[in-house]
């Protein structure tokens, strides 16, 4: 069967405004370069792209990487914004390079591509996720209960208890959030938004059994009491999880001991 064709005339499937004589424009990546093996120093590094502003900035790495540098160092794997490996700071925020539009960039001025902060860069836009996937450890972010023999059947669960803490089950562990939150900037020790969240979403858990041992963890100095409640976690969250209101949950349930 042939593919039906749209009437120009009537405006439908008109190319967006500015890109009407090819779908292509020239984009220009300003990317954040680093290796220790050359410099100490990080440099700038401008590469322009004929590129489809509908890509996205991860294709735009790959076409650089593969017909340009190389070299270019950076983390990706399933490209859906699933697996979490490519969070950067693209134009000054954190985001997914799988999951952002070049057209939604202001492509007319260099796009900057750098590394998230708060983690040790290793070369070009990867950092050390050793702190970070620490963290995440020390607040046993799995099921504990008391009965150690292996369950005959599943353990139950009501609607309503899944949905207390069904938010914080969307986390992709890509450090978007921890590595916008200015105290984990300023102090590698914090827990950093990401454990906090994940600890969240067993301590609320009924079939639970540890809520309190997780609670006492973060209760320690570099634990929730050094959140300053700036948001910056919830508005970087690429899973659109309400970070803030979870950390908010978990002060609220150490002091008051109901979860």
């Amino acid at each position: 069967m042939a593919t039906p064709t749209l009437d120009k005339a009537d405006g439908a499937g008109a190319p967006e405004a500015g890109f009407a004589d090819s779908p292509y424009i020239t984009a220009t990546f300003r990317i954040r370069r680093f290796n220790s093996e050359v410099s100490a120093e990080a440099v700038w590094e401008d590469f322009q792209l004929e590129i489809d502003p509908k890509e996205r900035v991860l294709d735009a790495l790959h076409k650089i990487k593969w017909d340009q540098d190389g070299t270019l160092t950076f983390r990706r794997s399933c490209a859906h914004g699933i697996c979490g490996s490519d969070a950067m700071r693209i134009n000054g925020k954190n985001r997914l390079a799988c999951k952002t539009l070049i057209k939604d960039l202001s492509p007319e001025k260099p796009i900057t591509v750098e590394p998230i902060k708060g983690l040790t860069v290793l070369k070009d836009l990867v950092v050390d996720m050793e702190p970070f996937f620490q963290a995440y450890r020390d607040v046993m972010p799995f099921l504990i209960t008391k009965d150690t023999n292996e369950p005959t059947r599943e353990r139950l669960q009501t609607a309503e208890d899944r949905e207390r803490f069904d938010d914080t089950t969307k986390c992709i562990l890509c450090a978007a959030c921890t590595s916008s939150c200015p105290v984990f900037w300023n102090d590698g020790q914090y827990f950093g938004p990401a454990a906090i969240v994940n600890a969240h979403r067993f301590i609320f858990d009924s079939r639970d059994e540890a809520g309190e041992q997780r609670l006492e963890i973060l209760n320690d100095k570099d634990g929730v009491w050094r959140c300053r409640t700036t948001f910056n976690c919830t508005d970087a969250c690429p899973r659109g999880i309400e970070v803030t209101k979870a950390i908010q949950e978990v002060k609220r349930a150490l002091i008051t001991r109901r979860f």
